[in-house]
């Protein structure tokens, strides 16, 4: 076997399977043999699908013998994020009242990556219905780099899974922050794609007009990757997008050279950490080395007023998407996702609906201002990554409209526009680095290009210290 195939990139280790040098198997059994050392401390999965794994593998090693096409995943091992329903697999969504919750279909996108090859190694755990906090009764995943740090919100076990070594790739979902904070924190690529580019069919939702479904990986090229398997038009799925799915792989070498990139250095800096403004500063010259123009520009000041209430228009979706359950079995839930219900349930008169209008004024002035320059770049947090410490109370914030934490993060998922997390090396003390791009609707191809650019001048090659 190969030295650490775990942290081999999802793209060699495919080829790899596929040429015959590795099976699927022996990859499969080699992840979940570190599964079982390293996820009893780490808490990055709420369920090991073994057995099923290892025979999806088999069936794909006996596919490539046979002689049969095979496709863009195929025998990788690839996470999900445990709010995506599997057919005959509990998906219980970081609750308790959907515990023995087993859906008869599969969501959209766990058929595509099987359509695509990829073998489910397993369900990632979540905060308390991909809000902002765990179920009391759940153990929360642990940042590898250091436990005492936040491994990021709901997405976190997919971060940490990724992060760790214990999966190529890995299915998370944004609403407010939840795919860019694990990335941020864990060192990893995600993408946020464009609202409605990947299917959101049978994703429990946290926020239906706010949520965003997209991969996190190790690398840009692994993660255009599984976005060229995710991405594309669904009919059971009524906000999906019809455009058709460039090529995104096609690019990954390309130069940049004429990127026109923007930086609000206000909104870059205002109420932001030295290091994390510095992360950013760090990163713009070596865009300028690449032949990207960069030049300042205002971000319309709406997003301002998204970012404070931006729990307001969580909480009515939430409160939607829970009333089977809530309040019925009200004695189930958390006190946080408790108290983001009964917002939603009796939320500020006209609040939700001028929040709607906001929006859209907010995207079209976006819009305008990314037909000036081609994408944006802004951290992710206005901190490094802090300790599980400092962010207790934060989601209780979020509901009471004093979050600054999702500042970066809430006004595209507010607006749609695409983004990718970039990981920046690490810092003074061994956390993760990071910042993100923000694109053109529907410009995921050109992200993925320059984000590709930056990587090949600063290659994050480093790994947890398990």
């Amino acid at each position: 076997m190969v030295k650490d195939l775990h942290y081999a990139s999802l793209s060699e280790v495919c080829a790899r399977i596929k040429s015959g040098e590795l099976t699927s198997v022996q990859v499969t059994t080699a992840l979940l043999a570190r599964i079982g050392d390293l996820d009893r401390s780490l808490h990055a999965y709420v369920r090991v699908l073994a057995d099923r794994a290892l025979e999806q593998a088999a069936a794909l090693d006996a596919r490539r013998d046979a002689g049969a096409p095979l496709g863009a995943l195929h025998g990788v091992p690839i996470a999900l994020k445990d709010l995506f329903h599997t057919r005959g697999i509990a998906t219980a969504s970081g609750t308790l009242v959907m515990a023995d919750f087993v859906p008869d279909t599969d969501a959209t996108v766990v058929t595509r990556l099987q359509q695509a090859g990829a073998v489910i190694i397993g369900k990632t755990q979540l905060t308390e219905g991909a809000f902002g906090v765990h179920h009391p009764e759940v153990e929360a995943p642990r940042n590898p780099w250091n436990p005492d740090y936040w491994p990021g919100v709901s997405s976190s076990g997919s971060g940490v899974a990724v992060a760790a070594g214990l999966a190529y790739g890995a299915l998370g979902t944004d609403t407010g922050g939840s795919i860019r904070f694990p990335s941020a924190c864990c060192g990893i690529v995600g993408i946020k794609p464009t609202y409605g580019r990947v299917s959101r069919h049978g994703a429990f939702p946290l926020a239906e007009s706010l949520d965003h479904v997209g991969p996190m990986t190790r690398s840009v090229a692994d993660a255009a990757r599984m976005l060229q398997v995710l991405a594309g038009a669904d009919p059971l799925d009524p906000t999906s997008l019809s455009d058709a799915v460039p090529n995104y792989s096609a690019a990954l070498g390309d130069g940049i050279r004429g990127l026109t990139l923007g930086v609000d250095w206000d909104y870059v800096s205002e109420g932001v950490e030295a290091a994390v403004v510095d992360t950013v500063r760090e990163a713009v010259p070596v865009f300028e080395t690449l032949g990207v123009k960069v030049r300042e520009v205002r971000l319309p000041a709406a997003y301002r007023r998204l970012v404070k209430e931006w729990g307001i228009t969580c909480a009515v979706e939430c409160a939607r998407a829970h009333r089977q359950y809530y309040p019925a079995s009200r004695s189930l839930y958390g006190p946080v996702l408790s108290g983001l219900i009964e917002l939603g349930l009796q939320p500020p008169p006209g609040a939700y609906e001028s929040l709607a209008e906001l929006r859209v004024q907010f995207r079209t002035e976006l819009d305008a201002l990314l037909n000036e320059v081609e994408m944006l770049i802004s951290p992710c947090m206005p901190m490094l990554p802090p300790t599980v410490a400092q962010m207790a109370g934060q989601s209780e914030a979020i509901v009471g409209g004093a979050a600054d934490f999702i500042t970066f993060t809430a006004p595209f998922d507010y607006s749609g526009h695409p983004t990718l997390t970039l990981p920046a090396g690490l810092a003074a003390n061994g956390l993760p680095k990071s910042f993100q791009l923000i694109g053109r609707w529907l410009s995921e191809a050109r992200m993925i290009q320059a984000g590709a650019a930056y990587e090949r001048v600063v290659a994050f090659d480093r790994h947890p210290p398990l």
